[in-house]
């Protein structure tokens, strides 16, 4: 009887969980058809489940935009924001996973809150100081905005990380002899390898996907996806399957990534005290 009971649990779960993935995925599934209909069949109304697929839709976006000078700004800046963001993370985490003093709650818990702050309250001074530095529609400035946007969420997944990290491996390190430097890069380093490369990843997915910051710190040269994306919304009215082909086009690529690393992001994510 209880294990009836349990199994029945377990398929009510499952049943559950595939409607929530259902209904977290439909959307995509939406703008992915979309993207094959004519412009009269995007907006009908009931919409069509059954029409004759067309690449126009892709053929006008081709026409229109450069798609791969769009992809090449995003995946700088998300690479190059991600890098930074964790070279100067890694440091950081460690001295307040191994040497805390009473201040590093504290800075802990302010580093998060600045993830609270409304992007637009600080539109306008970021605005100016990207202006008067030159690093307006830059892939520098973009980069650099991004990398302090995400910066707050590196050091609080590697500080979690490194906190699962035994202490005695460590000390048994600087009884062989290693400084400062080796105990974090031949010891820290790899044991916590897993931890990194998941919060690289998220970092990685979270630039990708920014657009407040993209919008209004670029126009043309540093422009990324999400900006490609915009340029569909004309004045004379929303084009849904040009727009909807667009966004697949956007979205694939980080879709295919997050599919091809999802084994890694959970490794990672259940590493450390994210579970």
């Amino acid at each position: 009887m209880a294990i009836k009971r349990s199994r029945s649990h377990g398929l009510a779960i499952g049943a559950l969980g595939w409607l929530v993935a259902i209904w977290i995925f439909f959307p995509i599934f939406w703008m992915f058809i979309t993207g094959f209909k004519t412009e009269v069949e995007a907006i009908s109304t009931p919409p069509h489940l059954i029409f004759r697929p067309t690449l126009d839709s892709y053929r006008e976006v081709f026409e229109r935009a450069n798609y791969w000078h769009f992809t090449f700004n995003t995946v700088a800046i998300s690479v190059g924001a991600t890098a930074v963001a964790l070279t100067l993370s890694i440091p950081a985490a460690y001295a307040m996973a191994f040497l805390p003093n009473k201040r590093t709650r504290g800075t802990l818990l302010w580093m998060l809150s600045t993830r609270m702050l409304p992007p637009v309250g600080v539109l306008v001074p970021i605005y100016l100081i990207a202006r008067n530095t030159h690093l307006l529609d830059t892939l520098t400035g973009l980069a650099i905005v991004d990398m302090l946007t995400n910066l707050p969420i590196v050091v609080w997944m590697l500080y979690t990380f490194f906190r699962e990290v035994p202490v005695p491996i460590l000390e048994a390190g600087r009884m062989d002899g290693a400084n400062r430097w080796q105990e974090i890069t031949v010891v820290l380093l790899p044991l916590a390898l897993p931890g990194i490369a998941s919060t690289g990843l998220l970092s990685l997915i979270l630039c990708w996907n920014e657009a407040f910051w993209s919008l209004n710190l670029t126009s043309s040269n540093a422009a990324p996806l999400a900006a490609f994306i915009a340029s569909f919304s004309s004045p004379e009215g929303l084009f849904f399957g040009k727009l909807s082909a667009a966004s697949t086009l956007a979205v694939a690529p980080i879709l295919v990534f997050g599919w091809l690393s999802q084994k890694q992001l959970v490794r990672g994510l259940t590493f450390g005290a994210v579970k």
